[in-house]
């Protein structure tokens, strides 16, 4: 059975809930933080603290799949557990997998976390286009089919991705441009939003001269450690500062293993990223 399509999804628990996401990234240094020992059992009593104290309170989850791909067959059992208990618990689940090649690899890479039956399936899918955005076609394909989503990288946050974004095509365009410009193709017309979404960094700063009306969700990273705060929301983003998704990652994480710490931290985000988006 396909879902309702994830823009509807997530614009209804963004509503609900409050546009924020929660990345879970067990790093090393946070596990040692929790006072955790950095293995398999540390990944699964930090990756199921976090789901226990976050998944009932945010629009997304975002679990980073390189810290649990590091520990081999059993850390990817973790990784299946947190997606299925995150998205029982309410929560959307974005992999944060990044994946992209071409022809039948990206269509591989699809099925694993974007066919409904698949054991990491997630309700949306982190993806590179910089084999072309045609190559993410099987992508597409298989997120409109099962009702998944894609946030596809397009202005990032860190100081090398300009050498790419950057770049200046023929007709006068840079690249991030350009893929914003595929992204808004996608979504022409789904109400109340389009669920192929792009990956801009909140700590860009002025971003007046791309079209970032794409008509589906801007994942931002880069609030709380990276210095970017919710205030800074609607002047990165302007007019569609209502579509961002801020995400926190250790602004959140560094709270644990404390539960009330954590949620107090994630509904304190969450007021002012409310706050931030409505006085806009």
């Amino acid at each position: 059975m396909t879902l309702e399509p994830f823009g509807a999804r997530l614009r209804r628990a963004m509503d609900e809930r409050g546009p924020l996401c929660v990345g879970i990234d067990p790093h090393a240094s946070l596990l040692a933080e929790w006072d955790l020992n950095d293995d398999v059992a540390g990944l699964e009593r930090f990756s199921r603290t976090a789901v226990e104290a976050t998944a009932d309170r945010v629009a997304l989850l975002k679990p980073q799949s390189a810290f649990f791909e590091r520990f081999g067959s059993r850390g990817i059992a973790v990784l299946e557990k947190t997606v299925q208990e995150a998205r029982a618990a309410g929560a959307l689940v974005v992999m944060d997998a990044k994946r992209g090649d071409i022809g039948s690899t990206m269509a591989a890479y699809a099925e694993s976390f974007l066919h409904k039956d698949a054991p990491l399936f997630s309700d949306a899918l982190t993806v590179s286009p910089y084999l072309g955005y045609g190559s993410l076609s099987p992508a597409v394909a298989a997120a409109r089919e099962s009702g998944a989503g894609l946030f596809v990288l397009a202005l990032t946050s860190n100081p090398e991705g300009g050498e790419v974004q950057h770049a200046v095509r023929a007709d006068g365009r840079d690249v991030g441009a350009t893929m914003l410009a595929h992204l808004a193709a996608e979504n022409v017309g789904e109400e109340p939003l389009g669920s192929f979404g792009a990956v801009v960094g909140a700590t860009l700063g002025d971003l007046s001269t791309y079209d970032l009306d794409i008509n589906g969700p801007l994942l931002a990273p880069g609030v709380g450690a990276q210095g970017a705060t919710p205030a800074d929301l609607p002047r990165v983003f302007g007019s569609a500062v209502r579509n961002v998704v801020p995400n926190v990652s250790r602004g959140v994480l560094r709270h644990g293993p404390d539960l009330v710490a954590l949620r107090d931290a994630v509904d304190r985000f969450a007021r002012e990223v409310r706050a931030a988006v409505d006085a806009a």
